[in-house]
């Protein structure tokens, strides 16, 4: 969809169900011009009507729906069920990507886009199992494993960057997809959803829906943040260590620790009862792989690559920015967090949604309340 059908769409308010910060239920209305909200409970919903609601702007109706599992009807997929689905791409004729896609009767005649999920540090496919079902209720669902994680290959002595992980969904979207997507990411995944979208070659992103976007490919990226200035010196002496093979593995034998895994994910999740086995093992098992040490190492020591802040401006599709407010990786009331923060008021194509005691993982920290604010906006990108 281009700018101009972008601005005509725009135009169309938005109804979504939510509540306020004591916990009431409201209609919120999204305008032209972008209006934050903050999100407390999740609420069931249809997706039939939210797309007849998105189509017709009329309002929707809502109860009060659970965490444990989707609130649109989705299941939560097994772990074996998603790597059994899987299958393999060969990128630049050598590299092995693992990639997995869904789809029901309906959603193949939908006029909606196709979707590609893209996950964030340490994370792969299976971070994705509580929202895959829901999503391909109505939408062809794709997932990918970035070159160096999960159950794609991690080459010796590959240099990661953001643009490589940008180039390589630039080229599933050409050889894999072959339609205009829309690009979901989280953390990492998110910053390389847009270095992608800012392409200005590209044909095939329709839309981007970021979760807590990253600043960058690690810590370093954000030097006007007094925290990282506080902590820049601590981070060269851990690129120093982390070059020095025998200290990186110790440390990194530590960090893959199942009870390290888990305390780390308890510090960066909301809702601590989607810290469970599964979520520690999605972690914990690709790190296991052989290439995995060369890839952490390359990742945390390399150049954080382009920011966000430059790159924003120049992109004009639909943008839905989901925000937990609980990251400690990419606070709120850090750079990137103000940032994306104002964008509403800055971009007519950006619309920000605030979810309160949601972590840095909001799509598996509390995924009804993604669903519930993602479903509207693509049934609604659908009909424009």
């Amino acid at each position: 969809m281009g700018f101009s059908a972008l601005a005509v769409a725009a135009e169309l308010p938005l109804h979504y169900s939510s509540v306020n910060k004591n916990g009431e239920r409201f209609l919120c209305q999204q305008r032209r011009h972008g209006h934050i909200r903050y999100c407390k409970k999740p609420v069931s919903c249809n997706i039939k009507s939210n797309i007849t609601a998105a189509a017709t702007s009329s309002d929707n109706t809502a109860t009060t729906g659970s965490t444990s599992s989707s609130s649109c009807g989705g299941k939560v997929l097994e772990i074996k069920e998603i790597r059994e689905r899987c299958k393999k791409w060969l990128w630049k004729g050598q590299f092995s990507i693992n990639y997995f896609v869904s789809c029901n009767s309906d959603s193949q005649s939908n006029p909606g886009p196709p979707l590609l999920l893209v996950h964030g540090f340490g994370a792969s496919i299976p971070h994705w199992r509580r929202n895959i079902d829901t999503l391909a209720k109505n939408y062809t669902v794709y997932a990918i494993d970035l070159l160096g994680f999960g159950a794609s290959d991690k080459p010796e002595g590959f240099s990661y960057t953001m643009e490589a992980w940008a180039q390589l969904i630039l080229d599933f979207l050409d050889e894999v997809i072959q339609k205009p997507t829309v690009l979901i990411g989280n953390s990492v995944g998110s910053l390389a959803c847009v270095i992608a979208a800012s392409d200005s070659s590209q044909t095939l992103v329709r839309g981007l829906v970021l979760l807590n976007c990253s600043g960058g490919m690690n810590n370093k990226a954000i030097v006007d943040d007094w925290r990282i200035k506080l902590l820049l010196p601590l981070l060269w002496l851990i690129d120093f260590l982390l070059k020095q093979r025998a200290i990186a593995s110790s440390i990194f034998e530590r960090v893959k620790q199942r009870d390290t895994l888990r305390n780390i994910l308890l510090s960066v999740y909301g809702n601590k009862e989607s810290v469970d086995e599964d979520l520690v093992e999605i972690i914990r098992g690709p790190a296991c792989d052989e290439g995995a040490l060369d890839a952490f190492v390359s990742i945390v020591t390399g150049p954080p690559g382009p920011n966000p802040v430059t790159l924003m401006p120049g992109i004009s599709i639909p943008i839905l920015v989901l925000w937990g407010d609980q990251d400690p990786f990419t606070p709120i009331d850090g750079p990137v967090g103000k940032y994306f923060s104002s964008l509403p008021s800055q971009l007519s194509n950006v619309r920000l949604c605030m979810l309160e005691g949601v972590g840095h993982c909001p799509h598996d920290d509390k995924p009804d309340l993604v669903h519930d604010n993602l479903l509207p906006w693509l049934a609604h990108l659908a009909a424009s």
